[in-house]
């Protein structure tokens, strides 16, 4: 059953992958667009801490932590977030509901294989902008799209209680972003449409190594890292002569100039860090930090002289707690309650204002009853960006669910 869900969870995913808008976010014009989180969300749910050795559940952010999986895993999850984004003088609202990540994981012995897709980056925002004069340009400025990642992991157990891994990545996806220029009352107006196609492989590397370090308390540790690589851009830009309605949709009259450039995007080198201390399923708390040097993410449409980019970093504190995961009549104590605060300087400054996040997590794993499969609902309240110097922020909320289907593929039979 596991595997026909599987095979029409793939395809289900694959389609909404080009169709879905992951972002409501107007920062997300810069660069490749808003950085999605790149986990799963039991690890988002803490804070986005991924340093224990889980033997259920897929760690996607480090894949040396596929050697310590014990079942054929397949996980999937998705989110609905509600945005209030708002000025100095306006507030607008956005709602978007996208599909996070799908994953499969097989367990080989001491090595563990996993593969899987999910969004790298996101791009969405219409905004209007007004001119007070008569005769004064207005513009309608919209985009869509963003990079997606398929990856292949494998992780090995060099000793008892050290793992190490490896994935490569194929990075892929299209970007569109558009400038509708008009002036009130005349019904026929420039519009500029920018694609960018982009492709690129990256690799990376990972290790976790645990230690008792009292009676049943294990001490854990986390690391990557992630060497710089390229991304291949093809922009394609149209300048045309258009006529519109009022809902903006446009015809095209003329093309006035079309041209395609190719270009090459610098992914920067990334590294992270954990540790924490916890007992294997009763409790876990610990923290990590994350630091990405700076990279040349902006394209050719998107430069901008108000923005330049600088270092990211994040730095994560979460854990986890179960009650009794062995009880077997009262349900609720065998419910994960997991927790986590983050903190992310995402590197991105605009009028000198370096654009932050910041934000509160807290999350459920909810067993399955009769099996080890589980199922995950994840809540997040945070709080991106200033209304200092002209910008924007914006507070969101994200409503998460994920399921977690665990089976045995390669069990040796017995007959009796």
């Amino acid at each position: 059953m596991i595997k026909k869900i599987i095979v029409i969870a793939c395809f289900f995913f694959s389609l909404m992958s080009n169709a879905q808008s992951g972002s409501a976010s107007p920062y997300s014009f810069f660069g490749i667009g808003e950085s999605r989180f790149k986990g799963n969300l039991e690890n988002r749910s803490m804070g986005g801490l991924n340093i224990e050795q889980d033997s259920l559940h897929i760690n996607i952010l480090n894949p040396a932590s596929f050697a310590s999986l014990k079942f054929t895993t397949f996980t999937m999850g998705g989110n609905y977030t509600a945005t209030s984004l708002k000025t100095d003088s306006n507030k607008e609202s956005a709602q978007r509901t996208t599909l996070d990540y799908l994953a499969v994981a097989l367990p080989l012995g001491k090595m563990g294989v996993g593969f899987g897709l999910l969004p790298y980056t996101s791009v969405g925002y219409n905004i209007q902008s007004t001119s007070s004069e008569p005769d004064g340009v207005n513009n309608v400025l919209k985009g869509t799209g963003g990079l997606n990642k398929a990856f292949f992991s494998l992780g090995y157990t060099i000793v008892p209680n050290l793992v190490l891994g490896a994935d490569v990545q194929y990075n892929f996806g299209r970007i569109n972003n558009s400038n509708l220029e008009y002036i009130s009352g005349v019904l026929i107006g420039t519009y500029e449409e920018n694609k960018a196609d982009l492709s690129g492989f990256t690799t990376n590397f990972g290790a976790m190594y645990k230690h008792k370090i009292y009676k049943k308390t294990n001490l854990y540790s986390s690391f990557t890292y992630t060497p710089q690589s390229k991304l291949s851009s093809t922009n394609t830009r149209t300048i045309s002569t258009v006529n519109y309605n009022s809902n903006y949709d446009i015809g095209v009259i003329d093309a006035v100039d079309a041209r395609e450039i190719r270009t090459d995007l610098t992914i920067p080198e990334k590294m992270s860090f954990g540790f924490g201390a916890g007992q294997t399923k009763k409790w876990m708390i610990g923290t990590q930090m994350v630091f990405q040097n700076i990279g040349k993410l902006a394209n050719d449409y998107n430069t901008s002289s108000n923005a330049t980019y600088g270092k990211y970093s994040s730095y994560s504190l979460g854990g986890y707690y179960i009650p009794n995961y062995n009880v077997f009549s009262k349900y609720y104590q065998k419910v994960v309650y997991r927790a986590g605060l983050k903190y992310t300087k995402t590197g991105t400054i605009i009028n000198s204002e370096e654009i932050d996040d910041r934000g509160v997590t807290l999350g459920f794993g909810l067993p399955v009853p009769g099996g080890v499969s589980n199922i995950n609902i994840g809540l997040e309240y945070g709080k991106r960006g200033t209304t200092a110097k002209g910008l924007v922020q914006e507070d969101y909320f994200t409503f998460a669910m994920s399921f977690s289907l665990n089976d045995k593929w390669f069990g040796q039979r017995k007959i009796d």
